[in-house]
């Protein structure tokens, strides 16, 4: 493995909650009197972890590839999209080295849903669960997202780009 074949990626995703459930996370429905308001599915985890890997893989980021102006992706599963994002990982010739997301929020918990999360995720990417992290974090009460009103998820993920990237 060269050090030149190494990138880091960035994802952040952030959306409010709508009256109904269920909450969408990692691909997986979490019960909850909440959903995610979004074009897609809305799930935070997967799109900020989709435009990290993107980004390190130096494709285009998901608003690209699924923007919120086509209709076809109205209500599209983020699953479908990490199916694609993962396509085009194989195509590249990159694979996923290691990748470790925070989901911020007040409510639902995640440490009880953390195995099954990078279970979920690692899965997606046809990776060993030791290189996924997921882990939550709350806002202390403090902004929108302190007060309830969403969640946020950040990512960063280190990817080996194929030898003709």
């Amino acid at each position: 493995m060269s050090l030149e074949n190494i990138a880091i990626g960035l994802g952040v995703d952030t959306h409010r909650f709508k009256e109904g459930g269920p909450l969408v996370l990692g691909g997986v429905e979490i019960p909850f009197d909440k959903s995610l308001d979004a074009h897609s599915d809305g799930d935070v985890l997967l799109h900020a972890i989709l435009d990290a890997v993107l980004s390190a893989a130096d494709q285009p980021d998901l608003g690209t590839l699924f923007p919120d102006t086509d209709e076809a992706n109205r209500g599209r599963s983020s699953v479908v999209m990490a199916q694609e994002v993962a396509r085009r990982l194989n195509v590249a010739g990159a694979r996923i080295l290691s990748l470790d997301a925070v989901v911020i929020c007040e409510q639902p918990r995640i440490a009880p849903l953390r195995a099954q999360l990078r279970e979920s995720v690692a899965s997606m990417f046809d990776i060993r669960m030791k290189r996924v992290n997921v882990k939550g974090k709350t806002a202390e009460g403090m902004g929108a997202i302190g007060r309830g009103e969403g969640i946020e998820c950040r990512t960063v993920v280190l990817v080996e780009r194929g030898q003709s990237q």
